[in-house]
Order: structure tokens, then sequence, then C-alpha cells
């Protein structure tokens, strides 16, 4: 198993989820979250992302064939979970409602925002280039990361203001937005092949 663990594919598989799982980008919605739900469980959040993504490796692609779901679908089904969230960010509007939430630990923000169709996509494809063992590494990286991020939000939502909040909540809503665009264009021709 040893003689499996390559730091550069580490490296390489913990970047491209870095970027695909993209918390930092996130933190303007994990701070609305938190305004909305009163608190997030940064550990459990991380834990059940970590978990869904890890379970997706071995089983995605099995589990989207056995109900007839092909990864394209699955991805362009993301990319409007993703849109829908941009447009929450940039217009300032809320889409999703909860009656009386009690935390967004799991839904929304461990799965789809840290473990979404996007982060699952790449774990389809990174399996076909990397090691299993090298991606499960690379996944522990990123969910350490993720914890601490969601553990600083209220430091970092101070560091920022309120303004200085606003301004990145619009500038990552219009990213994510681009996101969603793309991982819609990249897959929804496959689907009429």
């Amino acid at each position: 198993m040893f003689k499996l663990i390559d730091f550069r594919e580490i490296f390489t598989a913990g970047m491209i989820l870095f970027a695909v799982i993209d918390i930092v980008g996130s933190i303007p919605i994990i701070i609305d979250l938190k305004r909305k739900t009163g608190h997030i469980e940064s550990k459990k959040a991380s834990i059940v992302a970590g978990i869904i993504m890890i379970v997706f490796l071995f089983l995605g692609k099995e589990i989207l064939n056995l109900i007839g779901i092909d990864v394209n679908s699955f991805a362009v089904a993301g990319s409007f979970i993703l849109f829908f969230l941009a447009l929450e960010m940039i217009l300032g509007i809320s889409l999703y409602k909860d009656d009386q939430p009690e935390t967004a630990s799991i839904v929304p923000l461990a799965f789809p925002l840290i473990a979404g169709a996007g982060t699952m996509t790449s774990l389809v494809s990174l399996q076909a280039e990397y090691e299993t063992i090298n991606i499960i590494v690379a996944i522990v990286i990123n969910i350490i990361f993720v914890y601490l991020v969601l553990r600083s939000s209220t430091k970092i939502e101070k560091f920022l203001g309120s303004q200085g909040i606003n301004v990145v909540r619009k500038v990552f809503g219009v990213i994510l937005l681009a996101i969603a665009v793309k991982l819609f264009a990249a897959n929804i021709q496959n689907l009429f092949i």
C-alpha cells in the first residue's frame, strides 16, 4: 500500500479538489447560512462531507448506474443547484426555504456545497488517473482545511465586516455562476450523444 502513495498524485488530486470544493469562495455562503440558522456544526459538516466523498469514490459509478443516472446527468443537476446558490448570492434573494432550520450543517453545507456534483464528478474523473489511496489522502487534507475554514467563519466575518462580506459574496456569486455554467456546458452535450 505504501508503494502506491505518490506525493505528486496527492498534491495534484488535492489541488483539483481544492479548486472544485472552493471552500474559500464559499465563505459568504457559510456566513449567510450561519446567520439564517444561528450556528453551523463545523465538525459534523466536515465529517459528513468527507464520508460522502469517500463513499462516492468507491461506489459513485455503481450508485448512479443502479438508479439509471449517468455522471453527465448528475453533473447537470449539480450545475442547477450551484446556479441557484449563485443567484441567491448575487441578487440577495432567498430561494432555499426552510420554515424552521435548526442547522445547515448537512444540507446544503456538507451536500451539495462541499461534496456536491462538481466534487463527485471530479472524484470519478480522478479515479481514472490516480491511485485510490492518493485520492483518499487528498480528500482528507481538503476536509481538514474545510473544517478549519468553517471553524474560523466568525473570525473571517469580523475581519471582513458586513460591507466586505457583501462585496465578496457578490464576486464569488458571479464565480459560482460561471462554474455552474461551465459544469452545465461541459456535460449537457454528452446527454444527447
